[in-house]
């Protein structure tokens, strides 16, 4: 048998529960839903988490679609899921914890006798460092982005090449491979023997479903090149970025852009205008780097010093 929290199965079951990790201010329980797909034959063990940030649900999106078209009956090896990691932010649509508010990527690996972020960091850590593959599902938060796999236990690590390996597997078309944050699930999984990316698939408020259909094709085709199911994959050449440079609005205004997501850049390049209200140019932003359009904030309206965009940069294909 196999049991995440409340959830046991069988072989060849599927079983949802619930992970206890704490009590409310009323002194109820603080649950995370979980599900276990045990497969009717032995092999690897795979664990997949959403919402870390409790604004980013496109990760969800992609269980609610995965979870009920898998058939254990065809699945060797176990597949391990909390499908909402960070309850008290999900729950107010917030990216931090606002019990502590702390972000719970940044937590990792957890402490269980600490604040309510690091305990449960601490409780899904447990779980993905039972695994043999881990995916840490995210997105761009509120930001557009274009859909990407991170790859963030740094170039010398030992478990470099196979992290990279799980993202050229995931097939998003691009790689940000630069070492992540103290904190983060996939910075700190690889250091107990478990390969992990974090794909961050777009950005939107709510659902966005081009990148959750990316994700769950994703997904799959982890599940068969690393023997879950029947099947081949083709393994297709990513574009890496081994740098990241963002972009900050040097006045107060209305953002413009020169550039669509995805789209290659040159150094000097315009990224974008900043605008007053009366369209009047007041800056214009251009690239320092040779790189890809990566990402940029969806609302126009900024302060000075306030994020724009970012660019990927130091490009090969891997």
């Amino acid at each position: 048998m196999t049991t995440l929290g409340t959830a046991t199965a069988c072989p060849g079951e599927i079983a949802t529960g619930q992970l206890t990790v704490g009590e409310a201010r009323d002194g109820s329980d603080v649950s995370l839903p979980v599900a276990v797909i045990n497969g009717q034959n032995d092999g690897k063990t795979l664990y997949i988490q959403a919402v870390s940030d409790g604004d980013e649900l496109n990760g969800l999106g992609v269980i609610q679609r995965l979870v009920p078209q898998l058939d254990p009956d065809t699945i060797d090896g176990e597949i391990l899921i909390v499908g909402i990691v960070n309850y008290h932010a999900f729950h107010v649509s917030q990216h931090r914890n606002p019990i502590d508010d702390t972000k719970m990527n940044r937590a990792y690996p957890g402490d269980p006798n600490g604040m309510s972020t690091e305990r449960i960091a601490h409780a899904t850590f447990q779980a993905a460092t039972r695994a043999d593959l881990a995916l840490d599902l995210h997105q761009g938060s509120t930001s557009r982005m274009i859909n990407e796999t991170r790859v963030r236990c740094g170039s010398r690590h030992r478990l470099h090449s196979d992290c990279l390996e799980l993202a050229k597997v995931f097939d998003c078309g691009f790689i940000l491979d630069q070492k992540g944050p103290d904190g983060q699930l996939a910075r700190a999984a690889p250091n107990e023997g478990v390969p992990t990316i974090d794909p961050e698939l777009g950005g939107s408020v709510g659902w966005d479903q081009d990148s959750i259909e990316r994700g769950l094709r994703g997904i799959e085709r982890v599940l068969k090149y690393y023997g879950f199911l029947e099947g081949t994959v083709d393994i297709n050449p990513q574009t890496r970025a081994n740098g990241f440079e963002q972009y900050g609005a040097p006045a107060g205004g209305l953002t413009r852009f020169h550039v669509e997501l995805g789209e290659h850049v040159d150094r000097g390049n315009p990224l974008f205008d900043v605008t007053d209200p009366f369209g009047r140019v007041k800056s214009t932003i251009t690239a320092d780097s040779k790189g890809v359009f990566w990402r940029a904030r969806r609302l126009p309206q900024v302060a000075t010093g306030e994020y724009v965009c970012s660019v990927g940069t130091d490009l090969d294909e891997y």
